[in-house]
């Protein structure tokens, strides 16, 4: 008799302490309800994830793309100007981020006549040093040659620039007797140099233009520079 009531008050208990205890669907509900340390685990594994991406982006994009060392300029460069250490810096770029030509030597550069103004930072090609190729690239014809001209006058220098097409015109020296004649030598000539062209008129001395055009009108232009009055005319 008394283990039957012991056994009847051990299941009501067990049944109120049921009843008292939370529903299932409460019990769900807490498991679902975002807590403070489920936040921030949350938001861990979130970082560590984006993290990791990143690192395999960086990997990714780093993978075959070798660099290489290339000439730029060290500060803004000016035609005419003989490079020496300090005008050029040496760094690393990707082979598929350089123009043609791209120089990847000092010693390529150095003592070399820079052609046209570069900014800080550009990197120098083949066709920004006066060289072989400069004559072709500026005239357009393979057969081009280069000749220095030495113009009569500071002022007409002073107006011209790379890259500008002139005539060149010759005259016989002035004489009393005679009215000096003009001749055109050649037409369409591009200027590749003009030394000291950005830093103001230039001395009685240096007046002296480098222009590029095919071999038979440098011909003419070379041998008539040498006994005639050479100026030029621009388009």
């Amino acid at each position: 008799m008394e283990w039957g009531r012991r056994s009847i008050a051990r299941r009501l208990a067990h049944d109120a302490e049921k009843s008292l205890g939370p529903a299932p669907r409460e019990r769900l509900e807490r498991l679902l309800r975002p807590g403070w340390s489920r936040t921030t685990a949350a938001r861990r594994v979130v970082a560590v994830l984006l993290l990791a991406c990143a690192v395999a982006l960086l990997i990714r994009d780093g993978v075959g793309r070798d660099r290489v060392p290339v000439v730029v300029a060290a500060h803004d460069l000016s035609p005419g100007r003989l490079l020496g250490p300090g005008d050029i810096d040496i760094v690393d770029r990707p082979p598929d981020a350089l123009p043609e030509g791209a120089v990847s030597g000092a010693a390529s550069v150095l003592r070399q006549t820079v052609t046209g103004p570069v900014r800080r930072g550009e990197i120098i090609t083949d066709l920004r040093l006066l060289g072989p190729r400069s004559a072709a690239a500026a005239a357009g014809v393979p057969d081009a040659r280069m000749v220095p001209i030495r113009l009569p006058e500071a002022a007409l220098t002073d107006l011209i620039r790379e890259g500008d097409r002139v005539d060149v015109l010759a005259a016989d020296p002035d004489r009393a007797d005679l009215q000096p004649q003009a001749s055109t030598l050649a037409v369409g000539a591009v200027v590749v140099l003009v030394p000291n062209a950005t830093g103001g008129r230039t001395g009685a001395g240096d007046r002296i233009v480098l222009i590029a055009l095919p071999a038979e009108q440098a011909a003419a232009v070379a041998a008539a520079s040498l006994t005639r009055t050479v100026t030029v005319t621009l388009h």
